[in-house]
């Protein structure tokens, strides 16, 4: 069960839903105050255009095959801003380039999964679930992770899906939250109404039903531990600016638990509408808006997180890339290979990883994309291991052999 409403018996009332079974409310609500890791996941939706997020500005088929969506090399006019004299960020990756010139931000490029499918629907299964190719996996390798690093007193808020439901890659049998917004994180009745309170609570407390008490007691702790928060108290730090989309609001909620002390351990966001197969654009247009709100938003955790980086990785990922060249509607289609970041004081950054397989025809995947060299599985594991310190993750990928000789190294920055 993903998500349950909780009814008394003889009324209308009933705790919000909260994206987890009752089986979760049968653990502590008390928080760790002990300093520990985070692991952020983002999800781009959608399968964001790698080549034109992370440029390969020293490939002349990047820009032969992009008449009009290319972006310009670096020393342009709002051209392609320098990583490496081979890669380049798109220009509205701007609030990403000071990160990355610290040494906090890796890319890890021709990232991927080995299926060959070109559904959107597929292929973000196969990431969230950990198991390409494979449809009957029931649990997704965030949920697996909490599972390998088990604690005997989690906090209700030890995974938080700022989120309308529960994401594939969170859902099975460990707790887990979905929360739309913090604020409206609480107790209603059957009408949407709120401040039912005090009174719903003693009601419960005087249950005779114990399937019904345990679990609204603690549902009520966990309630309480959020009003210690005060979402309508919290001020970004260090002046950091989140972009007032959905998608920055989201982050914005993700640095405000983390930085409250609630015992947060993995938190996911998504952002969507990266699928542009018309009218895609290069500096400018759909792509370098969609581009502009994430690196904004990416950029205002981060400065919000300011020391709580030194234990944070932010992982992105999207489901597969596009085609390396354009289409008749100056867009690109569905396409294999694309490009990971990985963020934070414990990243080896300052880099672009991965084997670069090459963009010339007879080096292209089918002929039409960028291949695929590193498996989105190493880049999972090598955040698992390192950051999050589970020693054998062959549970978390079941059917997948974890190697050490596929690690890209993008971990473990001393």
């Amino acid at each position: 069960m993903k998500s349950r409403r909780i009814f008394l018996r003889d009324g209308g009332l009933a705790l919000v839903s909260l994206g987890f079974a009752p089986s979760f409310l049968a653990r502590t609500a008390a928080a760790s105050a002990a300093r520990q890791k985070l692991l952020i996941a983002i999800f781009q939706r959608g399968a964001v255009d790698g080549l034109n997020m992370v440029v390969p500005c020293g490939e002349r088929a990047y820009y032969k095959s992009r008449p009009s969506i290319a972006v310009p090399r670096p020393g342009r006019a709002d051209a392609a801003l320098d990583l490496d004299g081979f890669f380049a960020f798109h220009p509205r990756l701007a609030p990403l380039k000071p990160i990355y010139d610290r040494g906090e931000l890796a890319v890890i490029h021709a990232c991927g999964s080995p299926d060959h499918t070109r559904s959107h629907f597929d292929a973000q299964d196969y990431m969230e679930s950990g198991t390409p190719g494979v449809k009957s996996t029931d649990d997704g390798w965030l949920n697996r992770t909490l599972e390998a690093r088990r604690v005997d007193k989690a906090s209700p808020f030890r995974a938080v899906a700022l989120a309308p439901t529960l994401p594939r890659s969170l859902q099975g049998t460990a707790s887990a939250l979905a929360i739309g917004q913090i604020a409206q994180f609480g107790v209603r009745d059957g009408r949407g109404g709120m401040g039912v309170g005090t009174s719903f609570e003693e009601q419960y407390a005087a249950a005779a039903d114990r399937v019904l008490q345990a679990p609204g007691r603690e549902a009520f702790d966990a309630i309480k531990l959020m009003k210690q928060v005060d979402p309508s108290q919290y001020r970004p730090a260090a002046g950091a600016d989140y972009p007032r989309s959905a998608f920055g609001q989201a982050l914005r909620q993700v640095a405000q638990l983390a930085r409250s002390g609630v015992g947060l351990e993995i938190a996911f966001a998504e952002t969507g509408n990266w699928d542009h197969h018309v009218n895609e654009g290069g500096t400018q247009g759909l792509l370098a808006a969609r581009l502009d709100d994430f690196a904004r938003g990416m950029g205002a955790l981060v400065t919000d997180l300011g020391e709580q980086m030194r234990d944070t990785v932010i992982l992105t990922m999207s489901e597969f890339g596009r085609t390396l060249a354009e289409n008749g509607s100056r867009g690109t289609d569905h396409g294999h290979g694309n490009a990971m970041m990985a963020i934070g004081a414990g990243v080896k950054g300052g880099r672009v990883y991965g084997a670069w397989p090459g963009l010339e025809r007879d080096q292209l995947f089918e002929g039409r994309d960028l291949q695929v060299t590193t498996d989105f599985r190493d880049v999972f594991a090598e955040v698992v291991t390192s950051h999050l310190g589970v020693g054998d993750p062959s549970g978390i990928f079941p059917g997948y052999a974890i190697r050490a000789e596929n690690r890209r190294g993008f971990m473990g920055r001393s």
